[in-house]
């Protein structure tokens, strides 16, 4: 087992930063950089991003560019721009035997990690076996519950062994491969990839910074180096973009106007299947009444709060499934109607009282709803919630708190929580609601536990034809929608902005997913940027 610099086991180490947006950032100072001064690129060569989240640790096997957008790691496929997975370390996609059990992979010749090992089958399996083991409780782990074995055929040749057929097997497959005899690496510094970049410096909660790799593989990038600088703050990191201290930035919509009319900045919008939602622990007085679900299921309005909390970049959410995917069910869709959740609240013994909060048997409706400090978006969305809530009857008392203070207070305080990919039904909702998942790091945070479901997620992660897939998800969507463990709210736009007229090759029409710190955004694809008008 390895631990991470909190000295947490893996599985509360979901990479803050990557399972939850709007947390923290770090970065180092390479030598000679001037402290305090200016860090904006002069070069189109460099790149000075500010972005909302910091990696906890550069690991894949602790959920590091799950996605496989890891810039310093690769997996044996990565998810292109349309959402479909292409060769990466792998000469090809995996070869699937006839019954969907076994899948068998060729490497791709000549690439060498960062510290001049050659990559080998012996690194696949270890940086899988690594992932499966559970003593290290990897959030990885919720994606290959299907997968039994994995072994090296010959020193090119990789055998993936499932115990039964899992459709989505192939996307997970975007996991980085590390050496052998370093997946138990935590500190950035110590992770070796065979990515286009490597790391230069990096100093914990202010800075990162990559440099490209002589010796990759592949073709050089030709932006060579990038600094990632860590803000917590969304008005910080707008002020510094402003100020020419960086060259882009992650900022919330609130913030884009000072950019949008001003022609040195370039503003790219991004749709996403990342969702909002209040995650209800089971185990509340409050959160745990079903009257108190279905009132706010039925009573807050989705739209409203896009509209305000959101500023009108996103759209009503209902389920963990986008509705673009073909196994979105409109059983979880809702129409905003107040006084039928009063009614609701009120037949179940919910009476309002003098203050105008509703109490049963000396309970009061009443709940604080944690989000993490300095996310804008969460603690809008957490004070829009507030308000509705109040109209009928509930009363919701936000709370900014830390990351590591939110987290032992998941089974008994709700959270306005983040998560979503657009890759696939099985890994968008098996992680979050599955019993083996109950708070495994920030998987399934409110302990959610109903046998019908787990059974209903398992066809689904099993089923090869796309009819039992959509029928599986269905059954999923409708046991949502009516435990109502969580109640969904929204789908964010994810917004940035950059320096315009220098690089060229990143406003891509890409549908992210929740993650989108130090992977996501117009650096997604960093190392195939070039230079403007180059």
């Amino acid at each position: 087992m390895f631990r991470n610099r909190y000295s947490a086991p893996l599985s509360s180490l979901l990479l803050v930063g990557l399972v939850l947006a709007g947390c923290t950032d770090p970065t180092t100072s390479p030598s000679g950089e001037r402290e305090g001064a200016a860090a904006t690129s002069s070069r189109a060569t460099e790149v000075v991003v500010a972005t909302g989240g910091e990696p906890d640790s550069f690991n894949p096997v602790l959920g590091y560019a799950r996605w496989g957008d890891g810039k310093i790691v690769e997996g044996l496929v990565r998810l292109g721009v349309d959402l479909e997975p292409e060769p990466v370390l792998a000469e090809e996609l995996p070869e699937v035997a006839d019954d969907g059990l076994t899948y068998t992979v060729t490497l791709r010749e000549g690439v060498t990690f960062h510290d001049g090992q050659e990559l080998d089958a012996e690194d696949v399996v270890a940086t899988y076996e690594a992932a499966l083991d559970p003593e290290n409780g990897s959030p990885v782990a919720a994606d290959l519950t299907a997968l039994e074995s994995v072994e090296a055929v010959d020193g090119r040749t990789v055998r993936f062994t499932l115990a039964h057929p899992q459709s989505a097997f192939v996307t997970t497959t975007t996991l980085g491969i590390l050496p052998a005899d370093q997946v138990d690496a935590t500190s950035p510094e110590d992770v070796v990839g065979t990515g286009p970049y490597q790391v230069e410096g990096y100093r914990a909660g202010e800075r990162l910074v990559l440099t490209a790799s002589p010796d990759y593989w592949g073709e050089q990038p030709e932006v060579t180096r990038a600094t990632f600088l860590f803000v917590d703050d969304d008005a910080a990191r707008a002020a510094r973009l402003a100020s020419g201290e960086v060259d882009a930035a992650l900022l919330p919509t609130q913030a884009l106007g000072r950019f949008e009319d001003d022609g040195a900045y370039d503003v790219i919008r991004r749709d996403t299947a990342d969702f909002r939602a209040l995650v209800l622990p089971e185990e509340g007085e409050v959160t745990g009444d079903p009257a108190i679900r279905t009132a706010l299921q039925t009573g807050l309005d989705r739209q409203a709060l896009v509209d305000g909390a959101l500023a009108g970049a996103g759209r009503p959410a209902y389920g963990p499934i986008p509705p673009e995917a073909p196994e979105y069910s409109d059983v979880v869709e809702v129409e905003a109607n107040p006084r039928t959740a009063e009614q609701r609240l009120e037949e179940a013994g919910w009476v309002e009282g003098a203050d105008g909060v509703r109490a049963r048997d000396g309970q009061r409706a009443a709940f604080t709803l944690m989000y993490p400090a300095g996310d804008t978006l969460r603690q809008n969305v957490a004070l829009e919630v507030q308000a509705q809530a109040a109209e009928l009857g509930i009363e919701v008392e936000p709370e900014g708190l830390s990351w590591e203070a939110i987290e032992p207070r998941m089974s008994s305080d709700a959270l306005v929580y983040g998560s979503g990919n657009p890759y696939n039904a099985d890994l968008s909702t098996y992680p979050l609601f599955h019993s083996s998942r109950a708070f495994q790091g920030f998987d399934n945070p409110g302990g959610y536990d109903s046998a019908e479901m787990d059974a209903a997620l398992e066809a689904g992660r099993a089923a090869q034809e796309d009819s039992e897939r959509v029928e599986a998800y269905a059954t999923v969507q409708e046991q949502l929608a009516q435990d109502l463990p969580w109640v969904f709210l929204a789908y964010v736009e994810h917004d940035y902005v950059i320096e315009a007229d220098t690089w060229a090759g990143y406003d891509v029409p890409l549908v992210e997913p929740h993650e989108h710190g130090l992977q996501g955004g117009p650096w997604w694809n960093l190392p195939s940027w070039t230079t403007a008008g180059g």
